[in-house]
């Protein structure tokens, strides 16, 4: 009887180990970058504190707008690097706004101080990170 039990343990044992679990992943977000140019000329000075430029685009859509993640870089100036907004530098205060089909990025003076903000002289460059996200 012993070895009967015994036998049927590894019997099950071996029949346990042997079944292979199978993993399901499913595909990767559609995430997308779109990458923006912003004429010096596009700044425009909404009151004393504020330089304001409005970036139209079609892909930032409803299901965009009210589901997924936004993110926003610049690149000021010649550089060859991006900074994530917001961000103060040198008392400017970097920001934006989302709406559904546009982002408006925003250089104020910080805290207001008595100097209006200083407009963009070249082409800043901006990066729009859609970060799809699952419900």
């Amino acid at each position: 009887m012993k070895k009967l039990t015994l036998l049927l343990l590894c019997v099950a044992t071996l029949g346990l180990v042997s079944c292979k679990k199978d993993t399901i992943v499913n595909s990767a977000p559609n995430n997308l970058t779109i990458i923006k140019y912003i004429e010096p000329s596009a700044w425009s000075l909404v009151d004393n504190y504020t330089y304001s430029v409005t970036l139209q685009d079609s892909r930032i859509d409803k299901r965009t707008f009210e589901d997924d993640g936004i993110l926003v870089y610049v690149s000021r100036g010649n550089t060859n690097f991006y900074e994530q907004i917001p961000f103060v530098y040198d008392t400017q205060a970097y920001s934006y706004t989302v709406s559904q089909g546009s982002i408006s990025i925003d250089i104020q003076s910080s805290d207001f101080q008595t100097a209006a903000p200083v407009k963009p002289n070249s082409t800043t460059r901006v990066k729009i990170v859609l970060l799809e996200s699952f419900q």
